[in-house]
């Protein structure tokens, strides 16, 4: 049997067929359960059996991660992509633990790579909510959340041994939380300039996540269709002309 081409790949990862919806789907369902994995990973014992699972996941996503660059053909270009660090990222969090150094924290970023890729929203709804406001509401959510259990796990990572408050996971996610609303009831204090320096970037990190995801919430249902003389992609569903250059518009109405 033949090794599959370059372009059967990139069918596989980057194509809208049946048998290419199916390939995303499948791997859709290994990234959810990767995910899992990393929310109750801080839970259980790390015994010879996690890191085992920690190593073939880690395996896992290697393999995944060559095959996408190799398919996509312009490796600088891919090299470029947030996405591709945040991966890296996950590797690098998946490898090092065993050797003593902890990046528990970077696996959140699994999930960002997720909502962000084209294949989650080819494969949801059969593409139905790709590019749409609801997309857009989705993906700042998840980047608030990440951004969370991120910040938790560097709290957790730097500070449970030095803040007798910290007794585990939950009381750096209690802490995270608390600094992002600017509650601050002051029962879990992070000391030295460390602490204040990551205080502040929860506060201004967070609230800012909070407020984009709150403005996608509120703001009207547009939809994207690029004006052929400007370029301004948003519209109302009935508009005729653009709102920025007057250009007449043709929208196409799914409903119809």
């Amino acid at each position: 049997m033949s090794l599959p081409t370059r372009a059967q790949v990139r069918e596989l990862y980057f194509g809208e067929s049946s048998y290419a919806l199916r390939f995303q789907a499948v791997w859709i369902i290994f990234d959810l359960a990767v995910i899992a994995f990393f929310i109750i990973a801080p839970f259980v014992p790390h015994t010879a059996v996690f890191y085992a699972f920690d190593y073939l996941i880690a395996l896992l996503l290697l393999a995944d991660m060559v095959l996408r660059a190799w398919s996509y053909g312009d490796i600088k270009r891919w090299l470029k992509r947030p996405l591709f660090w945040a991966d890296l990222a996950v590797l690098l969090s998946l490898i090092v633990p065993f050797y003593g150094i902890n990046l528990g924290f970077l696996r959140a970023l699994r999930a960002y790579s997720l909502i962000q890729e084209a294949a989650f929203w080819r494969v949801i709804a059969g593409g139905r909510y790709r590019d749409t406001p609801v997309a857009d509401t989705a993906k700042a959510a998840v980047n608030l959340l990440v951004f969370v259990f991120v910040m938790a796990g560097l709290v957790h990572s730097i500070f449970a041994a030095r803040v007798a408050a910290i007794d585990s996971y939950i009381d750096s996610l209690y802490f995270t939380v608390t600094t992002l609303t600017t509650t601050g009831f002051g029962d879990i204090v992070l000391p030295g300039v460390a602490g204040r320096l990551i205080s502040i970037l929860i506060m201004i990190g967070g609230v800012s996540l909070f407020f984009r995801l709150i403005q996608l919430a509120m703001r009207p249902n547009k939809v994207r269709h690029p004006c052929p003389a400007c370029g301004l992609v948003r519209h109302d569903y009935d508009a005729v002309h653009c709102k920025a250059c007057g250009a007449l518009i043709c929208i196409i109405d799914e409903n119809d």
